[in-house]
């Protein structure tokens, strides 16, 4: 065992010798702690700081350390202010806190005897709300000590406290999938799921994330075992748990709980990560446990999924959060506006102004999060008060005539099949009669120069078919175009209609 490193006593008040000055900085630390807990709660603490420890103390610096990177990041992106200001009101002098990772073999020898391991459980109390913490923490069923990574990864990815259903901005564009979060975060303990799973699809900024971590927060509040994951977390939970052989208890972990929330499913690779996300997928569903996933677009368009995670995707209720619509993102903006007003005193925004950003910024809140961005820098930076011919000056990088629609291949066959008179299985399937393939070359064809799926996808997406049909036919077509303008007529117009 080392020998533990020397703790400049200095620094904590009155100078006292012998084995008093040595556990004076883990009496701070135990009323420091006592302070968290009760401010954050028992749930909260439980799941996020059961395992900090105080490792040592040298100068200005607290060394505190936890057993993953994962705990480490998490800790310093959420609270390491605040243990900084209470390690300063507790010791009467300034202090800087570092956050390590303990080594499993070499570490030093703590100050006192560590505080128990605990599990993670079902929550039996709703923890105090603070600043900090909303009404309640991610939780997870309880966990083997012998599996630390996996263990912490079935704890869920960290959650932010402002996704809440009450920040949550509700309009025609996302009523519906609003209303589903909501009856998957009202449900009882216990009671069955009503529509299992549920599927968010939408691009980047429409809210997908923000329902999964409200149905976390308002679940765990009413008593269920909630987890919330990104399908990269996930990843690195079933890495993690193969290399600690812990595999059967990172599994056993995941499909105890009550409700599973994965997000950006389309980051979801590799097959054997899918046979277990499949099979954690249908031991929760078969057991009458809830899942709700979210991801960029909808099942079937998840080309590099194995077809039978796409089919149990698409056995559930699958909704679409649509482009925010211009009155809901003006709602947005006078929420947030609002939000960034009681954050720095003086900032103000003018209604006409927050109708210029609904109208010409954008249609996802990333975009209108950028824009008052952009207006409280330079109304900072400037001292430039926040006017109409500001605003269309700051914000006119951020403007954008027209939002591209996001062409999809389902889409295509839809234009391709109605404007030649075929049906979408004639598209898909093996006959060669002239009448189809032409339609089928064409689609093809469009679905190479209008998406970016690559072609083994298309080809996936056209029955089965190997990429370089699709080459042969993306070249014909390319061909024919060159030497045929009726025919490039055609496909302008046939363009100009999936785009409509």
């Amino acid at each position: 065992m080392l020998k533990p490193e020397p703790v400049d006593v200095a620094k904590f008040g009155p100078a006292i010798t012998g084995a008093a000055s040595a556990d004076e900085p883990s009496q701070h630390w135990d009323r420091i702690r006592a302070r968290l807990r009760q401010e954050i709660g028992e749930d909260v603490y439980s799941s996020w700081f059961a395992r900090l420890e105080l490792d040592k103390v040298s100068g200005d610096t607290v060394h505190l350390s936890v057993p993953t990177r994962f705990l480490k990041s998490w800790i310093q992106g959420h609270y390491v202010e605040r243990l900084t200001e209470l390690w300063r009101d507790e010791t009467g002098g300034a202090r800087k806190v570092d956050v390590a990772v303990r080594s499993a073999a070499i570490r030093s020898q703590p100050l006192k005897a560590r505080e128990p391991r605990a599990t993670v459980t079902e929550q039996t109390a709703e923890p105090r709300r603070t600043a900090q913490a909303p009404a309640a923490a991610a939780v997870s069923a309880p966990v083997s000590a012998a599996f630390a990574a996996p263990a912490d990864v079935a704890a869920g990815s960290p959650l932010d406290p402002r996704l809440t259903f009450e920040t949550f901005v509700v309009g025609k564009s996302n009523t519906l999938a609003h209303a589903a979060a909501r009856q998957v975060a009202d449900a009882a303990p216990g009671a069955a799921p009503i529509f299992n799973p549920l599927y968010l699809h939408a691009p980047v900024g429409l809210g997908k994330t923000h329902l999964l971590q409200a149905v976390a927060w308002a679940g765990a509040a009413r008593g269920r075992r909630v987890v919330y994951l990104t399908a990269e977390r996930f990843m690195y939970g079933f890495v993690a748990a193969l290399k600690s052989h812990a595999a059967i208890a990172f599994k056993d972990a995941l499909r105890s709980i009550d409700t599973l929330l994965i997000d950006d499913l389309q980051f979801l690779t590799g097959k054997n990560m899918q046979q277990e996300f499949c099979h954690t997928l249908n031991a929760l569903i078969d057991a009458g446990r809830q899942v709700m996933v979210a991801a960029d677009r909808p099942p079937s368009e998840l080309d590099g999924l194995d077809d039978r995670v796409r089919s149990r995707l698409a056995g559930g209720l699958v909704v679409e959060l649509a482009p925010l619509e211009e009155e809901l993102r003006l709602q947005i903006l006078k929420a947030r506006s609002q939000a960034f007003a009681e954050q720095h005193k003086g900032f103000e925004v003018p209604a006409p102004v927050l109708e210029l950003l609904a109208r010409n910024v954008g249609q996802s809140g990333r975009d209108l999060d950028g824009a008052l961005n952009k207006l409280l820098a330079c109304n900072r930076l400037t001292g430039e008060p926040v006017t109409l011919e500001m605003a269309e000056t700051a914000i006119r990088d951020l403007v954008r005539p027209s939002d591209p629609k996001r062409v999809r291949v389902e889409d295509i066959l839809r234009v391709v099949a109605k404007h030649y008179n075929v049906s979408r299985a004639d598209l898909l399937s093996q006959r060669r009669t002239a009448n189809v393939v032409k339609p089928r070359q064409i689609a093809m064809y469009l679905a190479k120069t209008l998406t970016l799926r690559s072609l083994p996808e298309i080809g996936r997406r056209f029955g089965g078919r190997d990429h370089t049909t699709v080459l042969h036919a993306v070249r014909k077509i390319d061909g024919l175009i060159a030497s045929d303008r009726a025919l490039a007529e055609e496909i302008e117009t046939l363009k100009r209609l999936v785009n409509e």
